[in-house]
């Protein structure tokens, strides 16, 4: 929509994109601009939170908190001050409404005018630079000097780099001042080696984006299990039809529930290491996310095939003195991992980090994107001789006399009297389809 929004000294424009103020353009991160567009197009009433989130962050998500340092930033930009709201006011166990009484609204295809000098008695959009600074390296809540770093970068962010080679506290300052620098449009490089203490910094880093992880991560991470362990159960139900169908079969209605239950606690496991690693790749790594979602899907399912090959062949040889080396482990897991995490990460590019949730068209093209790129990886892992979950199954089945689970009968509908390359490449590629398909959509979930 062209409409132009002119209110005290600032100027407006939905359709290029800027907010002026006397005249002078204040820098605005895109979804800012985007929210106080929707607060101001929507001024009669009062927006919940949660409708905010849904609309201005559709397409990612963050934590409650992201919507309260975005009406700051807001607030600070206009000059507003929150116990005497002119601007934005907030509705308290709400939301927030826009309540400037004289909005003029015009069309936008005009050249924008020079609105009047600032009037008396606002707040300055940018702070003295050394109040700030101190601020930011004080003792005070994370939160107050989060808002510090912010201001910091719209003032000087090469200054505040500099200042806090000999500032106490540094290291925890410079990790504030570098997460800052992603909500800032403005914002300069904020180098973390050639500085002092670079591995402290490096560490305050970590710490300061894993207290993020269990907030804004934890319902998407049990999706992501939950859509796996149902992919699972299809897989097995799919596989134990398929069984009792097959020619010459000899297998009994117990395949019905046996194998959906087996199917689901392998896509339960697997989800859980590499739904972990994409999840924490999303909330700690902002610059190179895609790297970091191929990076830590590998590690993650490295980790949980490791544990679950070494327990398994525990158990196995333990008890029944059943070698199991043969059977999917590290790394089986690793390429399995790294394959949903590179599907994921070309389907939902996120040029400034963060947790994607794609909806409609979007969501179905990630969830198809991971699944055929896990299911190309595991193609070539059963073509090159490695046992996933259904191989793992008719492996032990022939260790086990008067087993139900052969895939005999399987690999005679696809033309070969045994389970032969064919059959090994078409059922490691189902599963891997329906695995990372059904752990991509878990994982896009939107939590409320």
């Amino acid at each position: 929509m062209n409409e132009r929004y002119v209110f005290g000294e600032f100027v407006l424009s939905a359709s290029r994109r800027v907010l002026r103020r006397s005249g002078r353009e204040v820098a605005l991160v895109p979804r800012y601009f985007d929210l106080l567009l929707l607060l101001i197009r929507r001024r009669d009433e009062a927006i919940s939170r949660s409708e905010i989130l849904d609309t201005v962050w559709s397409d990612v998500v963050v934590s409650d908190g992201a919507l309260s340092q975005a009406v700051r930033t807001l607030r600070r930009a206009l000059g507003d001050d929150p116990a005497r709201s002119r601007y934005i006011r907030t509705v308290s166990r709400f939301g927030y409404q826009f309540v400037f009484p004289d909005v003029v609204q015009s069309d936008d295809a005009a050249p924008i005018p020079i609105a009047g000098p600032l009037s008396e008695g606002t707040i300055p959009a940018a702070n003295d630079f050394e109040t700030v600074f101190e601020e930011l390296a004080s003792e005070a809540p994370e939160t107050e000097r989060r808002l510090a770093a912010e201001a910091l970068h719209g003032l000087s962010t090469e200054k505040a780099v500099a200042r806090l080679r000999a500032a106490p506290r540094s290291p925890e300052a410079r990790a504030l001042l570098r997460d800052a620098r992603w909500d800032m449009p403005q914002a300069g490089s904020v180098p973390i080696f050639g500085q002092p203490r670079p591995l402290r910094t490096l560490w305050e880093l970590l710490l300061l984006r894993l207290r993020g992880v269990k907030r804004a991560a934890g319902k998407r991470y049990a999706a992501a299990v939950a859509g796996a362990t149902a992919a699972g159960f299809l897989a097995g139900a799919a596989g134990g039809l398929a069984l009792y169908l097959g020619p010459a079969s000899s297998a009994t209605g117990a395949v019905f529930v046996l194998l959906p239950l087996i199917g689901g606690l392998i896509g339960a496991v697997g989800a859980a290491g590499v739904a972990a690693g994409l999840c924490c790749a999303e909330v700690l790594i902002r610059s190179r996310r895609g790297a970091a979602l191929i990076v830590f899907g590998a590690a993650g399912g490295g980790m949980v095939g490791a544990a679950g090959h070494g327990l398994g062949s525990l158990v196995l040889q333990g008890l029944f003195g059943q070698d199991l080396s043969a059977v999917a482990g590290g790394l089986e897991g690793v390429v399995i991992g790294a394959a949903t995490g590179l599907g994921y990460a070309l389907s939902t590019p996120l040029s400034g980090g963060g947790m994607a949730t794609p909806r409609g068209a979007a969501r179905w093209i990630a969830v198809l994107a991971a699944g055929l790129s896990c299911a190309g990886a595991a193609a070539v892992l059963t073509a090159n001789g490695s046992y996933l979950g259904a191989m793992s199954l008719d492996l032990l089945a022939h260790r086990f006399p008067g087993s139900q689970v052969s895939l005999e009968p399987l690999a005679r509908l696809l033309g070969e009297a045994n389970p032969g390359p064919a059959t090994r490449m078409v059922i490691g590629a189902w599963e891997g389809l329906l695995f990372a398909s059904g752990t991509i959509f878990g994982l896009t979930h939107r939590p409320k």
